[in-house]
């Protein structure tokens, strides 16, 4: 599928996650990216990157950006897609987002934004990375406006963000499932 705002095509197979809706994911990464503003000179970490979906149209507009993800055939394909898109600055790792996380190498690193796309169980268990390693601004993408909200909350109570925004976008006509954003930055 393409993401012809950033002069991106993705490639996935069958049993990949991707989004059902190509029209709509279109419109979710392109108002995704302008809402965390990624800079020239800024580092990104993207957790829960999947094929690349949103860390290759931001390492169009960032100086570099680090997906992580815990599928490792979802990791090499999206190192295979920033290849075949000319893409040099992002770099891919495997990673359980929901284990330990200790010896992972670009937990030594410094971000200056992050974006988020956990899948329904949410993304609780990383919360506490993001002040650690820099992370002034962030926006968190998700398919369950439940864990998201509990998420966000967790983010502003224990972690020093403030929500700044939030929305939805009907990803799944004619069902009440949505996908919803929120932006939130340290305070």
């Amino acid at each position: 599928y393409a993401l012809p705002e950033f002069g991106v095509e993705l490639e996935f197979r069958p049993g990949d996650f991707t989004q059902v809706n190509f029209e709509v994911n279109r419109l979710m990464v392109a108002r995704a990216v302008e809402l965390l503003r990624p800079q020239p000179l800024e580092r990104i970490l993207d957790l829960f990157c999947g094929l690349g979906n949103f860390t290759l149209p931001l390492a169009r507009r960032a100086a570099e950006v680090v997906g992580v993800e815990g599928e490792a055939g979802l990791v090499r394909r999206a190192r295979a897609n920033a290849e075949r898109n000319g893409i040099g600055n992002a770099r891919f790792f495997t990673a359980n987002l929901y284990g330990a996380l200790d010896a992972e190498p670009w937990l030594r690193e410094r971000f200056d934004a992050a974006l988020l796309d956990p899948p329904r169980t949410g993304a609780l268990e990383v919360l506490g990375l993001l002040p650690r390693l820099g992370v002034e601004r962030l926006v968190y993408v998700s398919c369950y406006p439940g864990t998201l909200a509990r998420d966000a909350a967790e983010l502003v109570q224990r972690h020093g963000y403030r929500l700044v925004g939030a929305g939805a976008m009907d990803m799944f006509p004619h069902t009440a499932h949505v996908e919803s954003i929120a932006v939130l930055e340290r305070r």
